[in-house]
């Protein structure tokens, strides 16, 4: 790559809002061009995942990351609707603001998981395991879990 280009990418990845939406459109460019293939529906979107991340890392610059950045994209790799990345992220935002040490009576993590083994978990477990509730409690839609959320009251 030459240095205009590389100047390129860092303009186009200069926050992580932007970073995230470029990663929403290659993924879902991705998607769109593998359609046709005869991919069993799995193997697609690990395919999507795989080279939806691999392109954001790679175009990411260092020093604009952050870890908030790092579990942002780990979710949006287990969440491949942007939509359904965006309600997760609003429940986090909501539940606690991106840390993973917080605390709220008996509820721990990122999620507020009523589980004491979640506030000796690294975060990218604690999403995994949200992840893993989820799917079981909302049917794996997080705009459900923030509908419920909001229906409930609950900050």
């Amino acid at each position: 790559m030459n240095k205009l280009s590389t100047g390129f990418i860092h303009r186009l990845c200069a926050t992580p809002k932007i970073t995230l939406n470029v990663a929403s459109y290659l993924t879902s460019l991705l998607a769109s061009s593998l359609a046709g293939e005869p991919l069993r529906r799995i193997a697609r979107r690990r395919c999507v995942v795989l080279v939806g991340v691999l392109c954001v890392m790679g175009i990411t610059p260092a020093k604009a990351t952050t870890t908030t950045d790092h579990l942002k994209l780990y979710l949006h790799s287990k969440i491949i609707d942007f939509k359904r990345f965006e309600c997760a992220n609003e429940i986090v935002r909501r539940e606690s603001r991106w840390n993973p040490s917080a605390v709220n009576g008996n509820h721990f993590g990122l999620f507020q998981m009523k589980n004491k083994k979640v506030r000796y978990m690294n975060p990218y477990t604690q999403i995994d395991w949200w992840l893993r509730y989820s799917t079981t409690r909302y049917k794996g839609d997080a705009c459900l879990a923030l509908a419920h959320l909001k229906a409930k009251g609950w900050q």
